[in-house]
C-alpha cells in the first residue's frame, strides 16, 4: 500500500469530454520525507514512515527533534506509517505527487470528519421526531422518546441511540478517481468529496 500525506485545499468542478461538470476535491499531496524505515529484522514488519508539513523546532519535543535529525530533515507536523510500500526508499528521501500517483488511478482517502459537537437524535441518528403539532402534543417535536422500561429491566440497555458528540471521527472514502496531477505545485485533483475541513490532513492510499 503506497501513499502520501496531504492537505485538503477545497472543492471545485471540472468538465469531462461530454461537457458534464464533475465535482472534485483539490488536495496538496506531499512533498513527504521518509523519516523512518521499519524492517523485518528490527521491528518485525516492513513499513516506511512519512512526514509532511513544516513545524517550528521550538514546538517539537527533544526526542522527535533527534528522530528528524536522523533522517536529516526538519521537524514535520504529521507522521504516518505506510505498510508494504511498493518501492523501497532510503531514509531522508523526498517523495512528491508524481512519484506515487498517475491520472486515471483510483485511490482511498482517509481524513477526520468535521466535528459537529453535541447533537440530538434527529441529526445524529435520523430519528423522525413526533410529527404533527396536534392532539395536545407539546414540546416533544425532536425528542428521543422512551429509552427503556421503568420496572423491568429498570436500566438503559447499552447501545441505545441518544444525543451526543457527533463527527470528528476517522473516515475512509474508497475508489476516488484521480482526475488531474499537477506536479509543479504537488496538487492532486480527485473526483467527489473527502472528509474533513479545509486545511485538514489527509492520507491518500493507493
Amino acid at each position: 500500500m503506497s501513499g502520501l500525506i496531504g492537505k485538503k485545499i477545497g472543492m471545485t468542478s471540472l468538465y469531462n469530454a461530454d461537457g458534464q461538470a464533475l465535482a472534485c476535491t483539490v488536495i496538496q499531496a506531499g512533498p513527504c520525507v521518509v523519516t523512518q524505515v521499519r524492517s523485518e529484522e528490527k521491528d518485525g514488519y516492513k513499513a516506511i514512515q512519512l512526514g509532511f508539513g513544516e513545524k517550528k523546532e521550538k514546538n517539537t519535543s527533544q526526542p522527535l527533534i533527534g528522530h528528524f535529525k536522523k533522517a536529516n530533515t526538519t521537524p514535520k507536523q504529521k507522521l504516518v506509517e505506510f505498510k508494504e510500500f511498493e518501492v523501497e526508499h532510503e531514509l531522508g528521501t523526498s517523495l512528491s505527487v508524481q512519484d506515487i500517483f498517475e491520472e486515471g488511478e483510483f485511490v482511498d482517502v482517509v481524513g477526520s470528519a468535521k466535528g459537529r459537537g453535541f447533537q440530538g437524535v434527529v441529526k445524529r441518528h435520523g430519528f423522525g421526531g413526533v410529527g404533527g403539532q396536534t392532539h395536545g402534543q407539546h414540546n416533544r417535536a425532536r425528542h428521543p422518546g422512551s429509552i427503556g422500561a421503568c420496572s423491568f429491566p429498570s436500566r438503559v440497555f447499552k447501545g441505545i441511540r441518544m444525543g451526543g458528540r457527533m463527527g470528528n471521527n476517522r473516515v475512509k472514502i474508497q475508489n476516488l478517481r484521480i482526475l488531474k496531477v499537477i506536479p509543479e505545485q504537488n496538487i492532486l485533483v480527485v473526483s467527489g468529496s473527502v472528509p474533513g475541513s479545509k486545511n485538514s490532513f489527509l492520507i491518500i492510499e493507493k
